[in-house]
């Protein structure tokens, strides 16, 4: 399933998120939060390191068989979410 990672001044691309992933057809998905922005630029968020190393946000990473196959992230996630999320 897509894990989805989005931060407080992401709201921009929440809600083409949650439209992608809200259809009966759509993967599991889970959205993180990542804080405001002092949080999120603190080298100890936990985001950046093993196993995601998150650098950008909103970046969603798409799993299979619980390993990372493909990323989007800052302005892929709404130029590509749709084809992103498709099997």
């Amino acid at each position: 399933c897509p894990l989805l990672i989005v931060a407080q001044d992401c709201r921009d691309v929440e809600h083409l998120v949650r439209e992608a992933f809200r259809s009966e057809s759509a993967p599991d998905a889970r959205i993180f939060y990542v804080g405001q922005k002092p949080e999120w630029k603190s080298p100890d968020q936990p985001l950046r390191h093993d196993p995601w190393f998150l650098k950008s946000i909103p970046t969603i990473v798409k799993l299979q068989n619980g390993k990372e196959v493909a990323r989007l992230v800052e302005g892929e996630v709404a130029s590509g979410l749709a084809s992103f999320i498709q099997p």
